[in-house]
């Protein structure tokens, strides 16, 4: 798991500003990856969550909790739940929800207006990262890989990875059909 940690750090790192559009269902690893972004514009149908929380896994990133902060991120990751565009612009999560045909354009525009900053002015997103770099970062990544492994050896991880191989819709389906989201039911925000 380290391996992808370190991939979706290299958004994080990198020198240049990342914009990431976001649209349908990012969920998982996908919300581990553009979480490590340095902006998220997404439509207002998107659904942003992280599933696995309910049974295999947590996210190695730590990304949930250093751009939701603590009430929020728990509030995501001890359910499971998603969140709608228009929420996560409310809670910090992105900086612009759109209707789905209008996301390619919000992106453009935001894009291109970070683009009218000189070079030597771009790499104050290095400041800002820096600070959350030195809230430990690195060594709440690491923690979250070591959980995210021991999670899917407990009893239920175990169970539900040996039903994944077997039956991946229908072990989803029991996972998530209580919450009646992700696919089950009505959709919430």
């Amino acid at each position: 798991m380290r391996r992808y940690v370190d991939t979706y750090m290299r958004l994080w790192g990198s020198p240049k500003p990342v914009i990431v559009q976001v649209q349908g269902f990012c969920l998982g690893g996908g919300s581990d990856l553009a979480l490590c972004a340095d902006l998220i514009v997404c439509s207002d149908d998107c659904r942003i969550g992280y599933p696995p929380a309910r049974v295999w896994g947590s996210p190695t990133t730590a990304m949930w909790t250093y751009r939701l902060g603590l009430e929020r991120s728990k509030r995501l990751l001890l359910t499971g739940d998603p969140i709608d565009g228009p929420t996560a612009v409310i809670w910090g999560l992105a900086s612009e929800s759109v209707p789905e045909d209008e996301l390619e354009a919000a992106g453009a525009k935001l894009a291109s207006r970070v683009a009218r900053l000189p070079s030597n002015q771009l790499m104050m997103e290095t400041l800002v990262n820096s600070v959350y770099e030195q809230m430990g970062m690195t060594t709440t990544q690491l923690i979250g890989t070591l959980l995210d492994g021991t999670a899917r050896h407990t009893p239920e991880g175990t169970a539900f990875s040996e039903r994944v191989v077997d039956d991946l819709p229908g072990a989803i389906a029991d996972r998530d059909g209580p919450f009646g989201d992700y696919g089950q039911g009505e959709r919430t925000a």
